[in-house]
């Protein structure tokens, strides 16, 4: 019996070690395979991370992108408006002149208006004339800048009569005036706008149609140069000079419709800088939803556990929960 007893522990000990050798082989598979997930969750976590702070940067540069396009177009509208700095505007405009007198403007004159005889006087006059001395065009300036007047806020509209009364007094043909007065009024800041309701051959520009309004109203009058010499040849003859002045009329008529054609022309550009701006600001509010769209992801991501992953794995999920019972034997 005592041998038979024995035989019986050996057995017993026997089948009790293969079956902690079976549950430590178990544990052991379970314990790698929870490592491998352990492991895959991580590499995932850290490949979502990556991805994430790739996406977002680029986002990020994308949006700096549009707000500094943004920002580029802003600043090209704000400068019809705005005051050269560092300058006055008299100092500007003569400046800029200067700079292209040789080339554009060889013959012409364009100087202070220092002559006070009448009691008033404009800023600056130019003259420009053919080879013959034929005179070709002839400008009224004058420059008006806010900050000349700081107690009140003066309208363009104030300054138009002294100027009309100048262009008549000196002998001009146009009166322009160069204002940063009003710099909020989007009738001002679309470009050069004429004024002839109020006073004849007047124009109102911002600075930076200085040029322009020089340029086109001499090129204008270069049409009509033939005429004029014509009209001076016939009326020192004493001849009939209505067919002439006829011509010239039509003209000017011709050149009042090219003008309004190019400023329209000037306001459907600022227009479409508007539209520029909008849809920038619309490319840049998707961006930040996309923004949105990855922390949600995110949220969802931290959501995930064992028991999901193991789901629809039933040797997997026995395996786990042998070991959860076995882990209460131990302590045991």
């Amino acid at each position: 019996k005592d041998a038979e007893i024995q035989d019986l522990k050996a057995r017993l000990d026997a089948i009790a070690l293969a079956q902690k050798l079976a549950i430590t082989e178990a544990v052991g598979t379970v314990e790698k395979e929870r490592d491998e997930l352990k492991n895959c969750l991580a590499r995932a976590e850290l490949e979502k991370q990556l991805a994430e702070k790739s996406l977002k940067d680029k986002y990020e540069t994308q949006i700096k992108d549009r707000d500094d396009a943004i920002e580029r177009l802003r600043d090209m509208k704000a400068r019809l408006s705005t005051k050269m700095v560092g300058e006055t505007l008299e100092q500007h405009c003569e400046t800029e002149f200067n700079r292209i007198r040789a080339t554009a403007f060889p013959r012409a004159y364009f100087e202070k208006d220092n002559d006070a005889r009448t009691g008033s006087k404009g800023d600056y006059i130019f003259r420009d004339a053919d080879e013959a001395g034929t005179e070709i065009v002839s400008i009224m300036f004058e420059m008006k800048n806010e900050n000349d007047r700081t107690a009140t806020k003066n309208r363009n509209e104030d300054f138009l009569r002294e100027l009309d009364k100048d262009r008549t007094e000196k002998g001009c043909e146009y009166a322009v005036l160069v204002s940063l007065l009003e710099p909020d009024s989007e009738l001002y800041n679309t470009g050069i706008v004429d004024v002839f309701h109020r006073f004849p051959k007047m124009y109102v520009v911002r600075p930076q149609f200085f040029l322009p309004i020089i340029t086109l109203l001499r090129n204008a009058a270069m049409n009509s140069l033939k005429y004029k010499s014509e009209l001076a040849l016939v009326r020192a003859q004493n001849i009939d000079i209505t067919k002439f002045e006829t011509e010239l009329e039509s003209f000017k008529t011709a050149f009042a419709r090219n003008y309004d054609l190019a400023s329209g022309h000037f306001q459907r550009a600022i227009a479409e800088i508007d539209k520029s701006i909008d849809h920038l600001q619309k490319t840049k509010d998707a961006l930040l939803g996309t923004d949105r769209n990855l922390r949600l992801a995110n949220d969802k991501a931290q959501d995930v556990t064992i028991k999901k992953l193991t789901r629809g794995n039933p040797t997997m999920a026995a395996k786990f929960a042998e070991l959860k019972n076995q882990e209460p034997a131990d302590g045991g």
